[in-house]
């Protein structure tokens, strides 16, 4: 197993040191000057660490620095976790991607779609096509957030008390049993919109499988990987090794303590969130990324086929289409152009339409408190990124990122 520290030197890596000095400096430039109080930056190549910073405070209160162990609220990166635990059962034969999800979820038999009026009186109409689990995967299924405000749909979701979180005491089932009673904000099918899909994704896998998913995730992906700090929610062993949550908002740009959302994170939670309810390392995350960058198998353990990872990792939008043209508009901490979207993960198919240093295929998701991994098949290349900064698109770090760390190769 791999230990916490650096593998093998920048150089034996393909990677040049002198670089990835240069993205240490910008990182401290951000804590230096408050804008950040604390971040890591993994960077692997060909399953080995060549370059780890840990840097700044991973609690301000308390003075506690960023550690190599630091435990993160990775929030969305929770999401291709979930997928992949998905596509283990699919391997398996227990369902097909155009399966209607409402053969396991009966709530989902007869979806109606908003079509006009307000978010007390929505009109709809009945779903032309059932919510498949393809669309659950791509984010498609016409699911939404409440903290999206963009949409009617939005509105009603915080009308039922879904925004950052959800109703007091409701488990996971009773999530999805209340989505399924909202309205749709397009067709199946019809869009790309960022959801609550994963988390019924994550319920799937718990009909299915007759796990609950924190076990299915912890006997199925966590021991195997030896990802041994990744949980939901953080035991309370591991406490005085948790970040603190910070947020920044337009009147207040120096970052807060957000003490309401950050302390959900202390213990398992009463709804497990596919889609956004892990707590996790830099090092655990990184192991994952292995497991994905090898085609599904990390020292001697496969969880998924090298064909199915290649599968969930190539771009599913309808005519190869890229979230800016098949996508509803939304704040994003990166670009949308020339990045399609797999099962579970967004795709680069044009660096530059993105207009970002990357490679085509290149794959990758975030974070709510502005975490971030991506993988690139192309260069061997896998990068975590933690800290602990709400929301996610205060500053543009995920592009810094490529465009610090790619000029680092050099083979």
């Amino acid at each position: 197993m791999a230990p916490f520290g650096i593998d093998v030197e920048p150089g034996e890596a393909g990677l040049n040191a002198a670089q990835l000095r240069r993205l240490d400096a910008h990182l401290r430039r951000y804590v230096d000057d408050g804008r950040l109080t604390g971040c890591q930056v993994m960077v692997s190549r060909h399953g080995k660490v060549a370059h780890l910073t840990s840097y700044g405070l991973a609690d301000k209160e308390a003075n506690r620095p960023v550690d190599v162990d630091t435990v993160w609220r990775i929030y969305s990166m929770t999401k291709p976790i979930t997928s992949v635990a998905a596509m283990m059962l699919w391997e398996e034969g227990a369902f097909e991607l155009l399966d209607p999800v409402s053969r396991w979820l009966p709530e989902f038999a007869a979806p109606r779609v908003y079509t006009g009026g307000n978010a007390a009186k929505p009109v709809t109409v009945p779903a032309i096509e059932p919510i498949r689990v393809w669309h659950l995967l791509t984010h498609t299924a016409g699911l939404t957030y409440g903290f999206h405000r963009v949409n009617v749909t939005d509105e009603i979701y915080r009308l039922r008390g879904f925004e950052v979180g959800v109703p007091e005491g409701m488990d996971l089932a009773a999530c999805v049993r209340a989505w399924a009673e909202l309205p749709l904000t397009f067709q199946p099918g019809a869009e790309w919109n960022y959801s609550v899909a994963t988390d019924v994704l994550g319920r799937l896998v718990e009909v299915i499988s007759g796990q609950s998913l924190d076990a299915f995730f912890a006997e199925r992906i966590f021991k195997p990987l030896g990802m041994t700090d990744t949980a939901f929610g953080c035991p309370p062993e591991q406490h005085a090794r948790m970040a603190a949550l910070y947020g920044v908002s337009p009147g207040r740009p120096a970052p807060v303590r957000i003490e309401a959302i950050g302390k959900a994170a202390l213990s398992r939670p009463s709804w497990l969130s596919g889609g956004g309810g892990l707590v996790s390392t830099v090092r655990d995350y990184t192991r994952f990324t292995w497991m994905l960058l090898n085609g599904g198998e990390l020292d001697g353990v496969r969880l998924l086929s090298p064909r199915t990872v290649a599968y969930m990792t190539r771009n599913h939008l309808p005519g190869g289409a890229d979230l800016a043209t098949f996508g509803r508009p939304l704040f994003a901490e990166t670009r949308f152009d020339g990045v399609g979207f797999g099962l579970g993960f967004g795709v680069v198919t044009d660096p530059v339409a993105h207009r970002t240093l990357t490679s085509p295929g290149e794959y990758h998701w975030g974070g709510m408190a502005s975490t971030a991994f991506w993988v690139d098949p192309a260069e061997g290349l896998s990068v975590v990124f933690m800290t602990q900064l709400m929301p996610s698109s205060a500053y543009p770090i995920r592009s810094q990122l490529r465009q610090l760390i790619y000029p680092a190769l050099i083979d």
